[in-house]
């Protein structure tokens, strides 16, 4: 597939063409669910090919993919790119700028400890099926699941700037969940929650420890039919990292896609409060906020060499004590913002066009433990493990809940609260933010399914997190 690739290259190196890529990939998926105890779906999709090609044509981008690796086919693909460009350069109001990079040429090859396309199904169907029969062995949980995701993509891409890199990613997604009922209500626990996707193979399945947590859930959703909700209308409340994370993605990461600044996203997930003249003074957060997008980090579902369209992963500072610096950008938007382009154009599949995509977007670290964290917080909620999101189409004014609390009281936790609900908007939600956990409990959480665009594509991405306190926030629907 190289030397395909290499030659699609050599065919769009022409003098009218101010710009090439071509992208190739390959992906397996399969995906285990069990419900109720039993077997409802086992399915795989091995070898599921695509070939994408895009071009710079006066100042207009055209794109064309194909599933089809034929002579014929390829060379449609390419004249319809071409064509996509030279029609759409004639209605261009403003020119895309171009401004040529150094080519990066490499590869990276991620290595399982586990593959689980190598892996005996019947093993992998042993697993779930223990987890499955476990959850189901008290009779107020009226229905659980078990499920695990795996996912394996190859790609090459190339570009007529002399780039040409090839990869091989693992990612794995494994999930279980309780509902349980007392004839009046139903609560329902998650393991380990909805952020749950790993770079990695079927160890990732392992270190979750599963097995070890299903009592746990069971019991709690068992408890949290009879659990207080929190009557408070406003509570300090400290969030722990499986839900940290997805308040991360929606109120900063969707937040700062530049391409929403500028329309692109309107019809379908919605634009952003962000103004390019609030970039470099604009108060996104309290002074220890600092968020960052980094492509470098080979642990998170983020990590590649280049972008699908050659920009090296880089580290950006989106957000720095507090003001937003930067925006996640592509070669188009970032000149308009006078910005530097931040490796973050990705694309599913190679027939899909490369959009602006979160990558790996992480909140820093700050200083102590968990405990520490509890141990100083006079009164308040720890929450965590999402339940329900919601959020305005620009990033601003949300409310989350979540599937269970803490109470916490003279810095030690008494009871377990149902469904803490908060509410907010975003800059004077960051701005509460006055402490941030450290290092060690700072981990990546990651995502499958984050959608985008039209017609839509899921990406895989990861938000690096530890837990962090909000002070005096609304946690209640009458306040």
């Amino acid at each position: 597939m190289k030397k395909l690739v290499y030659d699609i290259i050599n065919k769009l190196d022409r003098d009218f063409i101010t710009f090439a890529d071509v992208r190739f990939t390959s992906t397996d998926t399969q995906d285990i669910y069990f419900e109720k105890g039993k077997l409802k779906h086992i399915g795989s999709n091995l070898d599921s090919i695509a070939l994408g090609i895009r071009v710079l044509i006066d100042g207009c981008w055209g794109f064309a993919g194909t599933t089809i690796l034929n002579k014929v086919s390829i060379d449609e693909t390419i004249k319809k790119a071409i064509n996509n460009a030279k029609t759409g350069s004639l209605f261009r109001k403003e020119k895309v700028q171009y401004s040529p990079i150094e080519p990066t040429q490499g590869s990276y090859f991620y290595k399982p400890f586990i593959d689980p396309f190598t892996m005996d199904d019947k093993e992998k169907l042993n697993f779930f099926e223990n987890i499955a029969l476990k959850l189901t062995k008290n009779e107020k949980i009226v229905y659980s699941y078990t499920y695990g995701e795996f996912y394996r993509q190859y790609k090459i891409y190339a570009n007529t700037e002399g780039t040409f890199v090839d990869s091989l990613v693992y990612d794995t997604l494994p999930m279980m969940y309780v509902l349980a009922s007392d004839g009046n209500e139903t609560m329902c626990r998650t393991y380990p929650g909805h952020m749950n996707g790993r770079r990695g193979g079927f160890e990732r399945v392992y270190d979750i420890k599963m097995e070890e947590n299903v009592d746990k859930i069971i019991n709690e959703a068992i408890e949290l039919l009879t659990a207080p909700r929190i009557q408070e209308e406003r509570a300090d409340i400290i969030i722990g990292g499986g839900h940290l994370a997805l308040q991360l993605h929606e109120s900063a990461g969707h937040a700062t896609e530049a391409d929403r600044i500028f329309g692109k996203e309107i019809s379908y997930a919605g634009k952003t409060f962000i103004k390019p003249n609030m970039i470099r003074n604009f108060k996104y957060g309290s002074d220890i906020v600092n968020i960052y997008s980094d492509s470098t980090k080979k642990e998170g579902m983020g990590f590649h060499l280049v972008d699908d369209e050659g920009i090296p992963g880089r580290t950006v500072d989106i957000i720095k004590n507090g003001i937003l610096l930067d925006q996640q950008t592509s070669r188009e938007n970032a000149p308009l913002l006078n910005l530097q382009a931040s490796s973050n154009m990705i694309a599913s599949f190679a027939d899909d066009i490369p959009l602006i995509r979160m990558t790996n977007f992480c909140l820093a670290p700050g200083k102590g433990s968990l405990e520490d964290l509890i141990k100083d917080t006079e009164h308040g909620y720890f929450i965590d493990n999402t339940k329900t999101w919601s959020i305005d189409d620009n990033r601003n004014n949300f409310q989350f809940s979540t599937e269970i609390g803490w109470k916490i009281k003279n810095g030690k936790i008494t009871e377990i609260v149902k469904e803490p609900t908060y509410f907010g908007i975003t800059p004077e939600f960051w701005a509460s933010c006055d402490r941030i956990c450290g290092p060690e409990e700072w981990k990546f959480h990651g995502t499958f399914h984050c959608g985008k665009g039209e017609p839509g594509q899921t990406m895989h991405l990861s938000h690096g997190v530890a837990p962090a306190r909000f002070k005096n926030i609304v946690v209640n629907v009458k306040a």
